[in-house]
């Protein structure tokens, strides 16, 4: 493999690992923040406890997220450093204020809310973990924007002497059309991951035969979480597919394999056809979908892949504009599947769950899917891994749509060797970092005490709380 193969598999490496646990964070910090407020309203025990259970799965996620993070932005002075230099008057400024949210202000109020519990406020201590959820949108928020500029440069100009990318306008690259429908997707895929995890984890409980409510309530919550974020994935989805298929069409055309320009598009839901060919064996397709998720009509038009490779020769020159047509049509495909899966799941275990009933380990079919619950947190993190690669790899031949390519952007002077031995270092941290995370989601998932999370201290032993 080439350089510039290997640099592209190792950021695809750092940035997917990455990715599995960004998810949980942006969703974790919001869900841990409803159940402060509950348990502040109610003083039911049992938010209070559940609280500190979802309190604890965002300590570890936050912890390990921070890592991999951290990696990801070393990786454009590793092995994209033709692409810094290209872009980093415009990426920056984000970069600088997503690390001054991720490092100092989330970090810094999750440290308040954690060893905070019994010594401020209550109103004040409740306070900073919205403070951290709050901050967390708006970390995520910053990073597509700079993500979104990549899908459709806006507020730029090209210095003439040095061919640099710098930003005219912060306010116009945060309001980019692509990141204002990418962050709602995004953020609703989120929430899909955590409540998955809330919900695989109230089952575990439910089936090891606890029979404490506190575990129907987390199911329920987790349950309810998916089901809604699914619903909202797919309403935001078909808006985000309307505004990439404006700004790349290239990319809706190879998310179908349609070569043709065609009006009234169908939308083939499974399809088998030889390595190369334009025309598949065999298409099960749902007539005028394509048309309809593309441009928001039955009958509207669809650029094919060759009419649209003609157009960007005439415009951009000489090359192959054709990204790599069966990762796009199948990514895109397990990107909607997995995540429809999740949400069905999802709504069985409410229907299961109705009129306050339980799992039960005697019905049958509760039997298998309290087997079964525990991969559920698998099935968004497929469907959000699957949408990624989806999102970079059908822009290729572009690292910028239109303005840079890729194999302008690696690292000048870096060798295949250098290449492997690092993405071999981080293989095996990611490793040792995936077996930590996994063994202490499962202990805290296995020892969540039936205690209240926070106790009162004693009079003698009341630290002193600032005035304010």
């Amino acid at each position: 493999m080439t350089a510039l193969e290997l640099s592209r598999l190792q950021f695809a490496v750092v940035t997917v690992y990455h990715y599995l646990f960004v998810p949980l964070s942006i969703s974790l910090s919001t869900l841990t923040a409803l159940l402060a407020t509950l348990s502040h309203r109610t003083g039911d025990a049992r938010w209070q406890r559940l609280t500190l259970l979802v309190g604890k799965l965002l300590m570890i996620t936050f912890a390990v997220g921070v890592v991999t993070g951290l990696v990801q932005e070393f990786q454009f002075g590793l092995s994209w450093s033709a692409f810094a230099r290209f872009y980093g008057d415009v990426f920056g400024p984000t970069l600088a204020i997503e690390g001054m949210l991720a490092f100092f202000l989330e970090a810094t109020f999750l440290g308040l809310w954690w060893f905070g519990a019994g010594r401020l406020r209550p109103a004040l201590h409740l306070a900073t973990i919205w403070i951290v959820a709050v901050g967390t949108l708006l970390s995520a928020y910053v990073i597509l924007a700079a993500n979104a500029f990549m899908q459709n440069p806006v507020a730029y100009t090209l210095d003439p002497a040095t061919g640099r990318a710098r930003l005219g306008s912060f306010a116009d690259l945060l309001t980019n059309e692509v990141v204002l429908a990418a962050f709602p997707h995004t953020v609703a895929g989120a929430f899909a991951g955590g409540g998955a995890l809330l919900l695989a984890i109230g089952a575990y409980r439910m089936r090891r035969g606890d029979t404490a409510g506190q575990w129907v309530r987390l199911t329920r919550v987790g349950a309810w979480t998916t089901l809604v974020s699914g619903a909202a994935v797919a309403l935001t989805g078909d808006l985000l597919g309307k505004v990439m298929t404006a700004v790349q069409p290239m990319k809706m055309a190879a998310a179908e394999a349609l070569y043709a320009t065609q009006s009234g598009a169908p939308f083939s839901l499974f399809a088998v056809g030889a390595p190369g060919a334009k025309e598949p064996f065999f298409s099960l397709d749902v007539p005028w979908l394509l048309s309809f998720v593309a441009t928001g009509t039955f009958t509207g038009t669809v650029q094919g892949i060759d009419d649209l490779q003609a157009q960007y020769v005439a415009q951009f020159g000489p090359g192959d504009y054709v990204p790599v047509v069966p990762m796009a049509y199948w990514s895109f495909r397990f990107m909607i599947g997995f995540g429809v899966l999740a949400t069905v799941v999802a709504a069985w275990v409410l229907w299961r769950l109705r009129r306050g009933g339980e799992l039960s380990a005697g019905h049958v079919v509760d039997r298998w899917l309290l087997r079964l619950l525990w991969t559920v947190p698998v099935l968004p993190a497929l469907a959000a891994t699957a949408g990624w690669l989806f999102t970079e790899t059908a822009r290729q031949p572009w690292l910028v749509f239109g303005l840079f390519r890729t194999a302008d952007g690696v690292s000048p002077g870096l060798t295949p060797v250098e290449i492997v031995a690092s993405l071999a270092g981080f293989a095996l941290v990611y490793g040792v970092l995936a077996v930590v995370w996994v063994r202490l989601v499962l202990r805290v998932a296995r020892t969540a005490e039936d205690e209240p999370a926070v106790a009162e201290p004693e009079p003698s032993d009341r630290p002193l709380v600032p005035a304010y």
